[in-house]
């Protein structure tokens, strides 16, 4: 329960933290300091495979703790100060963010050993190999005895929590779905000019990190039936990431390499984003899996014609006749008639309302009061929904 002044005390738990740039970054960065700016007394617990940042550290109003991990060139992060911290630590609640490594369960673990209530958010993403995805399966199985004893397990679309929920076999009232936020600025350019220009040289948006499962190599190998119809036309790849190399070497080979730039837009330039998104007369995300494709959100919000794989969550955008959606086995030509499809007669999306980081914070506290308190049905029910 909180301290006695009504300060409720909340860890987040992460694998990663600013500096480091990403999505779990990113979500972490803008609801702790919301939740800080609304009277909770927030600390960031995270690691630090380099060695070279502060422990301890204040921004914005929470306290950020690093905690070294180990090893530095690998993704598994033993780090076994999360135990140490949390059972010697005191918090009303901890909330563990991911649980794709092991920071997750260790944080579950030892908030279990301390008798601490816990919840999860998965930020569940596609695999970055083979093998990963074969040993999923079995991680799953593994974490399934702390995911149970979780007061709450989060999800960011319908999508997930059923996703979850069946492979789990946890019953529909642990999970509760809580959309991530975005925000775009405006920009000035008119969205007029981005439809009028693929008569001429169009341009083709593909926006994720630089991971095969993320599906850009689909988009390059569709270019060259693309310029077909349209000479000029080019991709522009937003994104950074290990598969960069390859992305490079396929266009080369297809002789289209002079079409396609690929140059990440850092996670805190908005404006940027949004101009990039703005002049596109194609936004794609052929992606195998997305939990909630905050991408194609964006890209919606500012009118832009979206084509998306049948997959995952991107499927809820086609059925709701936002999107358009092509197998994740259509072959090169297929994908480019698709396009081509799209840059003729684009699919223009109604107006459509971002979800805030605002509100993605503020259902979070309304969560933590309620698990609390012993009344979470309420805040459930309130917050279990698709914006």
């Amino acid at each position: 329960m909180p301290t006695e002044s009504n300060t409720l005390r909340v860890l987040l738990v992460a694998v990663r933290y600013f500096p480091y740039m990403g999505g779990l970054e990113t979500h972490v960065y803008e609801i702790a300091r919301r939740l800080a700016h609304r009277g909770v007394e927030v600390t960031v617990l995270t690691t630090d495979v380099s060695g070279r940042l502060p422990e301890l550290e204040d921004a914005d109003g929470v306290q950020i703790r690093r905690v070294g991990a180990w090893p530095a060139k690998k993704d598994y992060y033993f780090a076994p100060g999360i135990y140490r911290f949390i059972t010697h630590g005191h918090w009303d609640l901890v909330h563990c963010q991911g649980y794709h490594n092991l920071v997750p369960p260790l944080a579950m673990l030892a908030a279990w050993r301390a008798d601490i209530p816990y919840i999860l958010t998965f930020h569940s993403g596609g695999d970055v190999s083979r093998l990963r995805g074969m040993l999923r399966g079995l991680q799953r199985t593994m974490l399934r005895p702390l995911l149970s004893r979780a007061q709450k397990l989060i999800a960011v679309s319908a999508f997930e929590a059923t996703f979850f929920r069946e492979r789990l076999r946890l019953p529909d009232e642990q999970f509760v779905i809580i959309p991530n936020g975005s925000h775009l600025p405006e920009v000035q350019q008119s969205t007029e000019g981005a439809t009028h220009g693929a008569d001429h040289d169009p341009l083709i948006v593909s926006i994720g990190r630089l991971e095969r499962y993320k599906g850009h190599q689909r988009v390059i190998a569709a270019l060259p039936r693309v310029q077909q119809q349209f000479p000029n036309a080019r991709i522009r790849i937003a994104g950074a990431g290990p598969y960069e190399a390859a992305l490079q070497k396929i266009a080369r080979e297809l002789g289209v390499a002079e079409h396609v730039e690929i140059r990440a837009v850092l996670p805190a330039d908005r404006e940027g984003m949004a101009s990039l998104i703005t002049r596109a007369n194609l936004v794609t995300l052929l992606s195998q899996y997305e939990a909630q494709g905050i991408a194609v959100l964006e890209a919606l919000a500012l009118h832009r014609p979206v084509l998306v794989t049948g997959t995952s969550a991107l499927q809820e955008f086609a059925d709701r006749g936002l999107a358009t959606a092509i197998s994740l086995e259509s072959t090169p030509e297929e994908v480019a008639m698709a396009i081509v499809d799209q840059l003729r007669q684009p699919l223009v999306p109604p107006n459509i309302e971002l979800p805030t980081w605002d509100e993605c914070a503020a259902n979070l506290l309304a969560l933590y009061q309620a698990l609390l308190q012993g009344g979470s049905q309420d805040v459930t029910r309130r917050v279990s929904c698709v914006s």
